[in-house]
């Protein structure tokens, strides 16, 4: 018995070492098949093939995503429009005939389509390092030949290496299209291509149908309305527009670079970069930069308003079709009620919104429109500006602006009675005297609807925290027993005071609460707060846990920083102890963080006021930049450009200016680069300053530049005896 059960243990290790090759294999041969979680690994372990769900529900698809990060990223879909229920009765095989085959049940869902075979050698399916799954054939002499990949049939996202626009030889014609939603990757609505008729212009469309964003043609480097592809030396973009092909591809110069270009689901081209540091994906570009650009972002009767903590919301009288998705926009609470041009409906009006397009022009007042929009039993809403415009069907592409802004206008929106005041004013308006009743009155009724929420609100308990977005919404009576009553002062902030606390979420994690002045200064810094921390993460900005909004308080809760402020720290007897390796970290992780603001975001953000008190250091001190309350939005054609000046201030000399509590131990070309890129920054004039992305490349190499001319500012001290030294304040 003992010799047939080592025998039989070495035919298991045998038969489970043969599994497990086969699992970590990155090829497939005719008659081999993938079901269940066995998957394929590309030979250098950067990708991983094999069936997933990304909604965790019995949708699987069969996916190609990044094998060694912690967040499953896909980055091609075989059966998006066809999921399979269950990954154990189905398989991925490799078909006599060559072809990949995705069986449910011995049924065909998806099939590979090879082209014309020169030899009947064996056929090989393997996935390469690069993420593109090809289908090789040997040919005599032993070469091989691709007969189908992955990257000529890209859904969402463009690798390097890989390419969409017009192959004019082969016929092949590619486009990037979004998945339905984050976790729907069935065939999306937004599409971006190549325009195949020799313009070259990167187009963007919504449904197939409606043109909503061109980028132009490409310069070989960037495309024009662009101008943060060309901040980066990371990579190299490739225009193609001859007599074979019009096409777009791009390359990293690292090979050990992450990045991809992704359709998203939201209609914006963005550009991601992954971050070992924050092991999170980066954001280094997307176009439109404003997600209200895009054609339809927020579905039927949706309000984009990039001022929200989620751009998308429902207009009045409207409610989320499907949550989460905003592809299906918003249905109405109440049914309209209109026959034979005769209706009780009526109207409630939405200010400051920039109106819809494919409208229809009438004749007469303000009240004609109205009186014309509710006969028309088809009529959505009117509008009456110098003219009166009507809108059919859906509406979509609303924008919300400020009041006062170019283009601002009020839509009045045709609501069932139901959902207007009970004022007796369920009908049209005829004349105009009856439009401002009614417009009165709705406005009244929202008042009060405001006023009973918010009552409720208050009333919900001490307890209360909920998510608004990507922040938390904290109740007061929370945040009081999380800081023991606010009675650990860390200190004073602009505009108030700090304090530590404690989330009571099972983790005890630590936090600083800022407990704003009841000024309009501080109401003024807790909205700018909110509203650009709310919506980015970089590692090297502060984190914005979320907020406390009462009738007389203004709190914001940030991640803890035990090291305090860089002012604090430089003040302090430690800060000689740190060497230098960590200094130059501190100095290039808040060029990193500005880089990011101004340049990565979708909307620019400028900081204001950047100073070592606004600069705090977590526990390995890495910097964390924060205290947005004077940050300000910029365009996004707002840019410089390095001169390449050249002059002779400190040139060479710069381990004189190192600390002398580091003795000489530093790296050279490390101070060198730091003070070389410091001179450009105190150039008088604008034009001269590098960006902060040009500040980044210039500390970590990869952008050189020459010494910088003496500022105007500074001649005075050059005229002195060159031998005298000044101290650094």
């Amino acid at each position: 018995m003992g010799s047939r059960c080592k025998l039989g243990l070495l035919l298991l290790l045998e038969c489970l070492s043969s599994s497990a090759a086969a699992a970590a294999s990155d090829s497939l041969s005719v008659g081999e098949s993938l079901t269940g979680n066995r998957t394929l690994v590309s030979e250098g372990g950067k990708f991983e093939l094999g069936f997933f769900s990304p909604a965790g529900d019995s949708s699987y698809y069969v996916g190609i995503w990044y094998k060694q990060i912690p967040v499953q990223t896909v980055i091609w879909v075989m059966n998006r429009d066809r999921p399979v229920s269950d990954p154990s009765s189905s398989e991925l095989t490799l078909a006599p005939d060559g072809n990949l085959v995705l069986l449910l049940n011995q049924n065909q869902i998806w099939s590979s389509t090879i082209h014309a075979r020169t030899s009947n050698g064996p056929v090989v399916a393997a996935l390469l390092d690069s993420g593109n799954l090809v289908l090789r054939g040997r040919q005599p002499g032993n070469s091989s030949e691709v007969m189908w990949q992955s990257f000529e049939h890209p859904t969402d996202t463009l690798m390097p290496g890989g390419w969409v626009g017009l192959n004019k030889s082969s016929g092949a014609y590619q486009t990037l299209v979004s998945w339905r939603s984050a976790v729907d990757p069935s065939t999306g609505l937004y599409m971006d291509w190549v325009d195949p008729s020799g313009s070259g212009q990167y187009t963007f469309s919504w449904n197939g149908t409606t043109v909503y964003h061109r980028v132009g043609a490409s310069s070989g480097q960037r495309f024009a309305s662009v101008p943060e592809m060309g901040m980066s030396a990371r990579y190299k973009y490739n225009s193609v527009n001859n007599d074979e092909e019009v096409s777009f591809s791009f390359e990293v110069v690292n090979p050990s670079t992450l990045s991809r270009m992704v359709m998203s689901p939201h209609g914006q081209l963005t550009m991601f970069d992954w971050s070992s540091e924050s092991r999170q994906w980066l954001l280094h570009w997307a176009t439109p930069t404003s997600p209200c650009d895009v054609y339809s972002v927020c579905g039927p009767f949706g309000l984009c308003d990039v001022a929200g903590s989620q751009y998308c919301r429902c207009l009045p009288a409207f409610d989320a079709a499907s949550p989460g998705d905003w592809s299906g926009g918003c249905a109405r609470k109440t049914s309209l009620h209109c026959s034979n041009g005769t209706s009780t409906d009526g109207f409630l009006p939405v200010e400051n919104v920039k109106l819809p397009s494919s409208y229809f022009s009438a004749a007469g007042s303000s009240g004609d429109c109205a009186s014309a929009c509710l006969r028309n039993c088809s009529c959505t809403a009117y509008a009456y500006s110098g003219g009166c415009m009507v809108w059919g069907g859906d509406l979509r592409n609303i924008q919300q602006v400020t009041h006062g802004e170019a283009g601002s206008s009020t839509l009045f929106l045709r609501v069932a009675a139901a959902d207007l005041t009970a004022t007796g004013n369920h009908g049209g308006a005829s004349t105009n005297e009856r439009d401002v009743i009614l417009v009165a009155s709705s406005v009244s009724f929202l008042t009060i609807l405001c006023l009973f929420v918010f009552v409720c609100w208050r009333r919900r308990g001490a307890n209360t925290v909920r998510h608004d977005g990507s922040l938390l919404v904290f109740s007061h009576g929370y945040l009081a027993r999380c800081t023991d009553n606010f009675s650990q002062k860390l200190g004073m902030g602009s505009f108030g005071s700090v304090y530590k606390g404690t989330l009571r979420d099972g983790v005890h994690t630590a936090v600083a609460v800022k407990r704003l002045e009841g000024s309009a200064q501080g109401e003024k810094q807790f909205r700018a707060e909110v509203r650009t921390l709310g919506t980015i993460h970089h590692v090297n900005l502060v984190r914005l846990r979320g907020f406390c909004a009462t009738r007389r308080e203004r709190l914001l809760v940030y991640d803890y920083m035990p090291n305090g402020s860089l002012a604090s720290a430089m003040a302090g007897p430690s800060f000689g102890l740190l060497d230098w390796g960590t200094r130059f970290g501190i100095m290039a992780g808040v060029a990193r963080g500005l880089a990011y603001l101004h340049e990565q975001c979708q909307e620019r953000i400028v900081h204001c006021d950047v100073k070592p008190e606004n600069i705090l250091l977590d526990t390995a001190f890495r910097p964390k930049v924060a205290d947005f309350g004077m940050a300000k939005l910029i365009g996004r054609d707002f840019s410089h450009a390095l001169t390449t000046a050249r002059g002779t201030v400190s040139e060479g000399q710069f381990v004189a200016l190192l600390d002398e509590r580091l003795a000489g131990d530093a790296d050279v070309g490390e101070l060198g680069r730091a003070c070389s890129v410091a001179c450009w920054c105190i150039q008088q004039s604008e034009a001269m300053r590098p960006t902060m992305g040009q500040v980044v490349q210039v500390l970590e190499g990869s952008l050189t530049v020459g010494a910088a001319p003496v500022p105007r500012h500074l001649e005075v001290f050059c005229a002195e005896d060159s031998r005298t030294a000044y101290p650094l304040t």
